[in-house]
């Protein structure tokens, strides 16, 4: 069961399962903290768009978006309240593969964008979100699977944003759930759905200053509490597997983690209304060059983290890996910059999703549901019910990894064939909607149950016993690894 603690979820809770706590901070102190950020960035995002309306700006930011604000808002889009739990967690058992993977996972994709995000403006110079171009390449059949898809991911990714934040919030200070889930859904929703994508951008630059300047803070107290075991020599010592080439997790972790994250950044629309937001090719390549470089050392120092900790004590909590290390004074100031750190994080990647899914309906809405209605007011009401659903699972703690894998293995089977459809003419909606169907029906007979104990294929119509130890004990990384490049070997064939 290696991918107990995987990919960019929160340390979500199983049900019935108790949340640690250490209530460094009060209740009350937290509630406060945590409104009082909330509403800064509501009356920040409300005052910028007021002077920024109309469909334009609220979709693509009337194309005009610079170089620092498209740098900042990109890394802050695809940074989250994830960073401070996935990648240590992930290091715990994956070793430093996985820290590798998950860094390079989050970043490649902006490498990726500059060049297909200069190919799509230059083919789709009128276009607003990737379903569109999509709908417009191939047709209808295609474009309603990937924007299913897309909406999907979205949700999931939202869904566990707010889990994250709430959990963290109650390990520190012991605030309900709900409560915690409810400040940051609510304050995200006022200012995004009256600015857009115009809002969203301004406040991920004050956002991203702010939790940039904090995790510097908190990487040098992290670091000057471990001065003596934040290196590779310690973990060396103490968990030399982690390190070892012969460690089969380094690299199965490894590739798990950079397939499954490249892949469904891919499909973030958050990141397609920033390619056509860019005032022009070379703004938007040198944002994209900027983030990738800001991104990478970010997420891999949080992985080392977890390295370090586990070293230090065998038996961490994978999900409080990071938090181990630098909480360990139970420090009342770091807590509160971990507080302000989450919530910023937290809030500029909602943000995103919020306006990234309802740019999407209102764009594309009237493809699905033929009718007069008002798309920008439907969007609106769509929003808010993924919201209620979001809170609920939030304020209930329960735990969405399965989910979010299987949202991933979608991506993971469409990512080649749509992508690569743009480069060959002769590849039709046809031969993409055949090779991702059965790249996702290979991958799904790989996919591991919810113990992870067994699939369909292997366990179900085969007995488990029957394959190799290594099949049986990494079902995800072979599911990822099938549905990913199955398609490939359909367009050799057809």
């Amino acid at each position: 069961m290696w991918l107990r603690y995987t990919l960019r979820t929160c340390p979500v809770i199983q049900k019935g399962r108790k949340v640690e706590q250490i209530n460094i901070l009060s209740q009350s102190s937290a509630i406060i903290l945590t409104l009082a950020i909330s509403v800064i960035f509501v009356i920040i995002g409300i005052i910028y768009s007021k002077k920024y309306q109309g469909l334009n700006n609220y979709l693509v930011a009337n194309r005009s978006v610079g170089i620092f604000s498209l740098t900042t808002s990109l890394v802050a889009s695809a940074l989250g309240a994830w960073i401070l739990f996935g990648p240590a967690s992930a290091a715990t058992w994956g070793g430093v593969g996985a820290v590798i993977g998950y860094s390079l996972g989050t970043a490649f994709p902006l490498f990726i964008l500059i060049f297909l995000g200069k190919k799509f403006r230059t083919l789709y110079p009128k276009g607003k979100t990737l379903i569109e171009v999509i709908r417009i390449r191939f047709g209808s059949k295609l474009f309603k699977l990937i924007l299913f898809l897309s909406i999907f991911y979205m949700t999931i990714f939202l869904i566990a944003e707010v889990t994250a934040v709430s959990i963290l919030i109650n390990y520190i200070s012991g605030t309900a759930l709900w409560i915690t889930a409810l400040m940051v859904i609510v304050s995200s929703l006022v200012y995004t759905l009256y600015g857009g994508l115009r809002a969203s951008i301004f406040t991920d630059n004050i956002q991203f200053i702010v939790f940039g300047l904090l995790l510097l803070v908190g990487f040098s107290y992290l670091i000057s509490f471990n001065s003596n075991e934040f290196n590779f020599e310690y973990i060396k010592i103490n968990k030399p597997n982690l390190l070892s080439s012969n460690y089969i997790p380094n690299f199965t972790a490894g590739l798990t983690f950079f397939i499954a994250v490249a892949a469904t950044n891919l499909f973030h629309q958050g990141n397609w209304q920033r390619i056509y937001a860019a005032k022009n090719n070379k703004i938007l390549k040198k944002s994209l060059i900027y983030s990738f470089i800001i991104i990478i050392p970010l997420v891999f120092l949080m992985g080392f983290s977890g390295l370090v900790a586990v070293s230090q004590n065998s038996s961490v909590n994978p999900d409080l890996a990071f938090f181990t290390l630098l909480l360990k004074e139970q420090s009342v100031a770091l807590s509160i910059i971990i507080l302000v750190l989450a919530i910023s994080l937290t809030v500029s990647s909602i943000d995103t999703l919020i306006n990234a899914i309802s740019s999407l309906i209102i764009v594309d809405g009237n493809k699905i549901i033929k009718s007069k209605i008002n798309y920008f007011k439907f969007s609106n009401n769509i929003i808010i019910i993924l919201s209620l659903i979001a809170f609920f699972i939030a304020s209930k703690g329960l735990s969405i990894l399965y989910l979010f894998l299987l949202a991933d293995l979608f991506c993971c089977a469409a990512v080649f064939s749509i992508f690569y459809s743009f480069y060959s003419k002769s590849f039709n909606e046809k031969n993409a909607y055949i090779s991702i169907i059965i790249g996702l029906f290979a991958g799904i007979l790989l996919f591991p149950s919810p113990d992870f104990s067994k699939s369909i294929l292997l366990g179900v119509i085969l007995p488990i016993e029957f394959v190799p130890e290594f099949f049986s004990k990494s079902l995800l990384f072979c599911s990822f690894i099938t549905a990913t490049f199955t398609p490939i070997l359909l367009w050799r064939i057809r």
